[in-house]
């Protein structure tokens, strides 16, 4: 999970390290000032800067600035070019391109004209996605190092986790040509769980953790898990459908058809690329301004026929509407936590991140696919979530703070663990244990998703003493199903079976539940299953109400290693397993 080149001549003392999150839509850089990641507004005052270049009168505007541009100069703008990045052109989807410079064929890359020069008419440049790419964070790193008051050396930068060797090469080159030293590059999910991890109030514990990275031209969902403070992808699901312009579009269409309806005989305001750039552009805006209010206002001057239009949309009209995407979104979540082998049960965390990811409807659909137990990361559902939009940049500058006082070739072989994805115990290894009622239970010692190597102990009372057997086992988990006892029946149907009715239609009723109908809902819980036994050892001797150390260490070849012996006694057993 991490890459990392260098440019010759920055040593370690001398670097100035920034985290760069680059999205396909917008970027942002942040700097860690006393173990405190801060994300960097540019000279706009910008924190989330548009990845977008535009050109006018030989002048190169960037963020913000040339995304305005779009409307009026959208020949010499350029956007949406992060993912064409080391690909080829017959491999890419120039979809979101139509409305600022259009991606053309070069040999094997992608290459943009635009007219970059003053003064000259009709001469136009050729730019490669590499030129455009060492541009764009040429000025990323020039405002960073504005605002530091001293010059930015090197960088983490995040990149998809489906960013290819081929792209992420690419990526290092045209940073380096930008005069950036790359320390890293790290998948975007993981850089989102650094960003809460890495807070230092922080206490590093196991949890699976979905990371639903919901940005504008795409969505990625990825499910990780934490073990000792080991990061492991488990899962990952991408989808370009689903995301944040097509929830601009659905606005774009709701008011296009508003305006026509208002003003009969007027043109559609989608059929003429300036009117639909300047719809675009208040579409947008307005579904922002539905992420913090429950009402907003949509106003274009001139926005077809010279015919000015201003309008109102609630929350809830914004929600009807962009019912599909909505759902698009829940279905990509639970795919990934499905691909991951796990239940929506297994999850402690979900963590909403990127800019889409403000919208207050997702976030409660996802605590409604999620157990309470699961703690959803969104600023509408958890008063301590850190600002989606930031989360990519803040992990990354934490973890350029880390390893920036490396040597370039040793960062490779020093980074965090956090950044590595490494293999992992499908089940759980444990001991077999007799609880109160007698009854057999399952103690697991190493977790499942655990990385491995991995070395966990166990002590285990032996309140009898004596000769104690100790089973080790595989174990897993399983979700035990209690179906709600049938109520009386109301016009000739259950209550509980209503429930059921209702479970079948997917997310219909979610709104509408009331707390008589929660009662019913059967009851899914998670319990251990006591798999295959491993081996058993005994212990002779054991004083009574002594202890039984287990240690299982996990190569990371998965053999496993057993220890078991008695808590301040010489000798033991010991046995190593190769795995199958």
């Amino acid at each position: 999970m991490g890459d990392h080149g260098s440019k010759a001549g920055v040593e370690p003392s001398e670097r100035t390290a920034i985290g760069i999150a680059f999205g396909n839509s917008n970027s942002s850089i942040a700097y860690v000032v006393d173990d405190k990641a801060e994300v960097i507004a540019n000279e706009d005052g910008d924190r989330q800067i548009p990845t977008i270049l535009s050109y006018v009168d030989g002048d190169e505007y960037y963020g913000q600035q040339a995304k305005n541009f779009l409307v009026r100069n959208p020949n010499n703008s350029v956007a949406y070019f992060r993912d064409f990045l080391g690909k080829e052109f017959r491999s890419i989807d120039p979809t979101h391109n139509h409305a600022s410079a259009h991606p053309q064929e070069s040999g094997e890359t992608v290459l943009f004209t635009v007219k970059d020069k003053a003064g000259e008419e009709e001469a136009a440049s050729e730019l490669s996605v590499s030129e455009v790419v060492t541009r764009y964070l040429r000025r990323l790193v020039n405002s960073a190092s504005e605002y530091l008051g001293k010059k930015v050396t090197s960088a983490v930068i995040t990149v998809p986790t489906n960013f290819n060797e081929k792209q992420r090469a690419a990526l290092i080159a045209a940073a380096n040509a930008a005069d950036l030293e790359v320390l890293q590059l790290i998948s975007e999910p993981v850089a989102s769980v650094l960003a809460y991890d890495g807070r230092a109030e922080n206490k590093i514990q196991d949890k699976i953790i979905v990371v639903a990275e919901l940005g504008g031209t795409r969505s990625d969902v990825a499910v990780v898990a934490n073990r000792g403070g080991m990061y492991t992808l488990l899962a990952t699901v991408h989808d370009y459908e689903f995301h944040g312009v097509a929830l601009d579009k659905v606005l774009m269409d709701h008011f296009a058809k508003e305006f026509m309806k208002k003003n009969s005989g007027a043109s559609d305001p989608r059929e003429n690329a300036k009117s639909l750039a300047k719809l675009r552009l208040e579409a947008e805006s307005t579904k922002r301004a539905l992420s913090l209010g429950t009402n907003a206002s949509f106003s274009v001057e001139s926005l077809a026929d010279g015919l000015d239009f201003a309008s109102t949309i609630n929350r809830l009209r914004y929600e009807t509407i962009a019912r599909t995407i909505f759902e698009g979104f829940n279905r990509l979540v639970e795919s990934a936590v499905k691909k991951a082998g796990l239940d929506v049960l297994d999850v402690d965390e979900v963590i909403l991140s990127g800019g889409t990811a403000h919208t207050p409807r997702i976030a409660a659909n996802f605590r409604y696919i999620f157990p309470q137990t699961t703690r959803i990361l969104a600023p509408s559902t958890e008063t301590t979530a850190i600002n989606p939009s930031e989360l990519q940049a803040r992990g990354a500058a934490l973890q350029a703070s880390l390893v920036q006082e490396y040597e370039a070739e040793d960062i490779e072989q020093s980074t965090h663990a956090a950044v590595t994805t490494v293999p992992h115990v499908t089940n759980a290894i444990g001991v077999i244990s007799t609880n109160d009622a007698g009854e057999e239970v399952f103690v697991p010692i190493v977790p499942p998703e655990t990385a491995v190597p991995a070395r966990r102990t166990v002590h285990l009372s032996a309140p009898k003493g004596g000769d104690v057997l100790v089973k080790v086992v595989e174990g897993n988990t399983h979700i035990k199903v209690t179906k709600p006892e049938p109520r009386t029946k109301e016009n000739g149907t259950s209550k509980a079976a209503k429930v059921e009715d209702a479970d079948e239609d997917g997310d219909d009723d979610s709104d509408f539940s009331d707390d008589e109908e929660e009662e019913d809902e059967e009851k899914r819980e998670k319990v251990w299953k006591i798999g295959s036994t491993l081996a058993e050892a005994g212990i002779k001797g054991v004083k009574k109400g002594g202890k039984v150390e287990v240690s299982i260490t996990v190569g990371v070849d998965l053999s496993v290693m057993i220890t078991a012996r008695e808590v301040g006694a010489q000798g033991g057993v010991r046995g190593t397993l190769v795995s199958s």
